[in-house]
């Protein structure tokens, strides 16, 4: 078990600005946890005026990221995950799922925020066998990333790169695009992408509001279409099926029905 004692510090020079409601706050209090301020609440609850369903999105983008995990420990034998733009710990976290199945799973979360650095020592914990680690880093920065997630990961042997609602933060598409493509160029064949994003083109109403939200003075987070998307995945091999709404990749057997939402995403195989 990595020991919380040997975790980072938080860096000095962040602070915690809360007078400016921030999208992993924001996030974190859709899902019902604790790590957030008023100012988050607030600019959450003026969302959920404008279009409550954003909580069935933050739901279920997170029971897509859960099913993922599980697929790719129990059916693609992936033991090694790069979790970029993690945001605040919350229930069922990457290396909490992954660990569960096979206990020897190493983890590395990515994240650039002060709160959630703040709250590194708790993401490390991990199971004896394996490992979990936590890197203060922006995802325009791929190849410190990469070095930095080296000295946990060893990045010769498949891994699964997860971009959970962290690409919409990158305004430009192109680079975007390009960011993903380094990452990916440094993984072995064998190796998994998942993505999952805010879409456009769905739901007028859900574009109003983050629309809204991006005019707050937030950072803003740019919905893309379900085409640009699917873009993420070119070279990749798609597994079924496909690039579709977080809700409609591979439920539970036996789970109701879900509606489907404006968030898309996908997982795909590096050949």
């Amino acid at each position: 078990m990595t020991d919380p004692a040997t975790a980072p510090e938080p860096a000095t020079h962040q602070k915690i600005d809360t007078s400016v409601p921030h999208s992993a706050r924001i996030w974190n209090y859709w899902l019902g946890g604790k790590d957030n301020y008023p100012v988050d609440e607030a600019a959450g609850d003026a969302y959920t005026a404008v279009f409550p369903g954003i909580v069935t999105i933050a739901r279920g983008s997170r029971a897509f990221l859960r099913r993922n995990i599980a697929y790719l420990v129990s059916e693609a034998g992936i033991r090694q995950f790069l979790d970029i733009g993690t945001g605040l710990p919350t229930a069922e976290n990457t290396h909490e799922v992954a660990q569960r199945l096979a206990p020897e799973a190493r983890i590395v979360y990515v994240d650039n925020d002060p709160m959630v650095l703040a709250h590194a020592r708790a993401l490390l914990y991990s199971s004896r066998e394996g490992a979990t680690a936590y890197i203060d880093a922006d995802v325009t920065d791929p190849d410190r990333i990469l070095a930095t997630a080296a000295e946990t990961l060893d990045l010769t042997r498949p891994t699964a790169l997860v971009l959970s609602n962290i690409l919409g933060h990158v305004a430009d598409y192109d680079r975007a695009r390009s960011i993903v493509d380094r990452l990916m160029d440094a993984l072995p064949p064998g190796s998994y992408l998942s993505v999952n994003d805010g879409s456009r083109g769905i739901d007028p109403v859900f574009e109003q509001a983050q629309d809204a939200y991006n005019d707050s003075g937030a950072i803003p987070y740019n919905l893309r279409t379900v085409d640009a998307i699917t873009g993420y995945f070119d070279g990749l091999e798609l597994v079924e099926p496909g690039v579709v709404s977080v809700t409609q990749w591979r439920p539970e057997p036996g789970s109701p029905a879900q509606e489907i939402v404006a968030e898309h995403g996908g997982l795909a195989r590096k050949p």
